[in-house]
């Protein structure tokens, strides 16, 4: 692709994470084409044709027109999902949001001679905690005895077998309390008295708590790794408590970095954010990748190196691998 041709932000307005990475491609002179399918159809149109083995046509949005077989790079953030037009309701909402999905969504899926970070499809199969846990103990990194369960007497066993032990959700969902507000699940202990029937009513993760002196959050921008020690959180859940962390970058173990590395690999994402525990003895355990993490929280001289990596690789498709 030539120095014209754009790169496509897919996200919704309020998206710090990729406000940064607009703006550096910015003061690069890299046009950027921000888009979010939840527009569809007030501000979105689309005329995209199967020409062959090649999808050709336009996308356009109230500000700009991005053709389809021009764009280098596509940065996939956190757009929301596509719907219907006001008026409707019941089986007419739910099928038209459906047939924007699979068209809109699938068309900006398959972008002819695009480099994506990461492609949705690969997104959604990465986001699966069960395909997380078993590929990171195969990629070599250090994960704690886990259970996925609803049944209240085997994860009781499991309690009394690896305890100390926390619960964390399996995926983070949006969740609304009775008075309308949104919820946050967050990762608590648990003991064996903390169990009740609710286990039987979904499925739940159990894990065995590691006895941490720090946490780590290791963003991977291809092969280039950026690793974050978090210190001060007074609580085991250390979003909880974004005022009182404390943050510096330090070097990533070898076998780590191997590991991270062939965990991106076997689902092929470009980008991944890998949350550690960081024991007394300096050994990393594995808990999570989101493979759509946010970073912009970081102090600036962090949120600038990944955020010049990101357009690095979004700019410079073609050089990818070379680092």
């Amino acid at each position: 692709m030539s120095g014209t041709s754009p790169v496509l932000v897919v996200t919704r307005l309020d998206d710090a994470t990729a406000d940064v990475v607009i703006e550096e491609l910015g003061r690069r002179s890299v046009p950027v084409v921000r888009l979010d399918p939840g527009d569809l159809p007030e501000t979105v149109c689309v005329a995209a044709r199967a020409d062959g083995a090649r999808l050709t046509g336009e996308v356009r949005t109230e500000t700009r027109g991005l053709a389809l077989d021009t764009v280098r790079s596509v940065y996939w953030r956190r757009p929301r999902p596509c719907s219907a037009p006001e008026g409707l309701n019941g089986p007419d909402t739910d099928w038209c949001a459906q047939q924007a999905r699979h068209g809109l969504g699938g068309v900006l899926a398959s972008l002819p001679g695009a480099h994506y970070v990461n492609h949705p499809w690969r997104n959604r199969a990465a986001e699966y905690k069960p395909a997380q846990l078993t590929t990171a103990a195969r990629c070599g990194l250090r994960v704690p005895p886990t259970l996925l369960t609803n049944d209240a007497e085997r994860a009781r066993w499991f309690i009394r077998d690896h305890g100390p032990a926390v619960y964390k959700p399996l995926y983070n969902s949006d969740y609304t309390g009775r008075d309308g507000q949104s919820l946050t699940v967050w990762v608590e202990e648990v003991t064996t008295a903390d169990l009740d029937a609710g286990i039987g009513h979904t499925m739940h993760l159990f894990q065995s708590r590691v006895d941490k002196v720090a946490d780590v959050r290791l963003t991977a921008v291809g092969k280039r790794l950026f690793a974050v020690r978090i210190d001060g959180s007074p609580g085991l859940d250390w979003r909880r408590h974004y005022d009182d962390l404390h943050y510096s970058l330090i070097d990533t173990p070898p076998d780590v970095a191997k590991g991270v590395r062939q965990y991106l690999d076997a689902f092929g994402l470009a980008y991944g954010a890998f949350d550690f525990g960081l024991d007394a003895t300096g050994r990393w355990h594995w808990y999570e990748c989101n493979p759509n993490g946010q970073f912009a929280w970081f102090p600036d001289p962090v949120t600038d190196r990944i955020t010049a990596a990101l357009a690095d690789r979004l700019q410079y498709p073609d050089r990818r691998d070379r680092r």
